[in-house]
């Protein structure tokens, strides 16, 4: 048997519960990990690549389509790049409006993730459709608080998915007050779920595993970050999002179709709702703050399966700051949304569900995309998932094959990483040879 144990080869050949498809391979030796690979075999989408020679208005609508669990996210970052070459500066309803359409995204993407795909794992189920059976309650008003953000979505965006509303300068429609009559009524309901379900989630089991991380954010000096301020961590980086590229850089493994993206050339980040909570806790709301002194969530928190508790206090917040934006708005009579192109260059860095998302284009004087790059959260966080991975095999290595991999997918979707639309289920295979 110790034999056996010298040599240990893990191969997870489907992650279940992530959007797309990818593996995990660990080698072993003596209780060590000697090589660990996180590989996503998904294809490219060359998104950067057809952006080019498309009218810089056009790029609002397309990036959205990259994720349909937040689109939101890509419009965002692509408007505010695109009006920074422009020199153009939104209107405070526009402001306003955005940061509303963020927190929809944020309640519809989070009650999604935190009961449907990653709950089971905590209450020992493989799917939420079993988890309902014992849960029934909970499901349903999870669904309830999903649709209260797509609802935001709908509204402001004109649907729920891939929204079109949303241009360079503004929104092309404008809703009414009375729009939002009804929707700021379940706002009230669906801040009651989402404050009773982090003190549930709170009673979880949580695994005993931490580690000091280095967390980026992005950093707003009046509020909980969404879609503006610098890019900060708890090691000292602080930066205007223009100098993104001069500290973070992509690489590409032989085993991935995914780049790495790493700090300073060689540092590993983390980023997400536990970095925005660690880095950004004094701009919660108050009502935030006492929500995660109750479930005893300090502001810095090294646990990342904490993080389900994370998300459903920003999910709390999100619908906070709805009802005060929706309270404080009125229809703009007279609003300047125009935008006349300039030739360029721009870059943004809004906080996506999952983490930070850039984006940076360059424009000619006729408004058509010459360049484009995007760096979604899932590269950011790729090298600290496989990190997890490897320190989670040599901690956990005692468990049987079973548990193990259930172990090392619950932690993956600590990240809840966007690959793709995902199988259920992750295959394990073990070389004990």
């Amino acid at each position: 048997m110790k034999e056996q144990n010298q040599s240990r080869v893990i191969k997870f050949d489907y992650i279940a519960r992530v959007e797309g498809e990818g593996s995990f391979y660990v080698k072993m030796k003596d209780n060590k990990v000697e090589e660990s690979r996180l590989k996503i075999f998904e294809p490219p989408r060359f998104f950067e690549g057809f952006l080019k020679k498309r009218s810089f208005r056009e790029v609002p609508d397309i990036t959205a389509r990259i994720c349909g669990i937040c689109p939101v996210a890509y419009q965002m970052s692509s408007v505010h790049a695109m009006e920074k070459i422009c020199g153009f500066k939104a209107h405070p309803t526009v402001r306003a409006l955005r940061r509303l359409l963020y927190c929809g995204e944020w309640i519809e993407s989070h009650s999604l993730h935190t009961f449907m795909l990653h709950a089971p794992d905590f209450l020992g189920y493989p799917d939420v459709i079993t988890m309902a059976k014992d849960h029934r309650e909970w499901v349903e008003r999870a669904l309830t608080l999903k649709k209260t953000g797509n609802d935001i979505v709908n509204i402001l965006g004109g649907r729920e998915i891939h929204p079109i509303n949303v241009k360079v300068g503004g929104f092309y429609r404008y809703p009414q007050p009375s729009d939002f009559a009804e929707l700021r009524k379940r706002l009230e309901e669906a801040q009651e779920i989402a404050h009773a379900a982090t003190k549930w989630m709170a009673g979880l089991e949580f695994p005993d595993y931490e580690f000091d991380y280095e967390y980026v954010a992005m950093s707003h000096p009046e509020e909980y970050p969404m879609n503006e301020g610098r890019l900060i961590s708890n090691r000292n980086l602080d930066i205007d999002v223009k100098d993104y590229e001069k500290h973070f850089t992509e690489e590409h493994m032989y085993y991935s179709t995914t780049l790495h993206t790493s700090l300073d050339k060689d540092k590993v980040i983390y980023t997400g709702p536990l970095a925005r909570f660690n880095l950004n806790y004094d701009r919660l709301s108050k009502e935030a703050k006492k929500l995660a002194k109750e479930v005893h969530l300090k502001p810095i928190c090294n646990n990342p399966f904490k993080s389900i508790l994370v998300r459903m206090i920003e999910t709390f917040y999100a619908c906070q700051e709805a009802i005060k934006i929706i309270d404080g708005y009125e229809y703009p009579e007279d609003i300047n949304d125009e935008v006349v192109p300039k030739a360029g260059k721009g870059e943004a860095v809004t906080e996506a569900p999952r983490g930070i998302l850039f984006h940076r284009y360059e424009i000619d004087d006729e408004g058509l995309v010459v360049s484009a790059r995007i760096v979604a959260p899932t590269s950011h966080n790729q090298k600290v998932i496989e990190d997890d991975l490897r320190r989670l095999v040599e901690k956990y290595q005692s468990l049987n094959d079973e548990l193990l991999t259930e172990r090392c997918e619950q932690a993956i979707r600590n990240y809840d990483p966007c690959i793709s639309c995902s199988t259920h289920f992750l295959k394990l295979e073990i070389d004990r040879g």
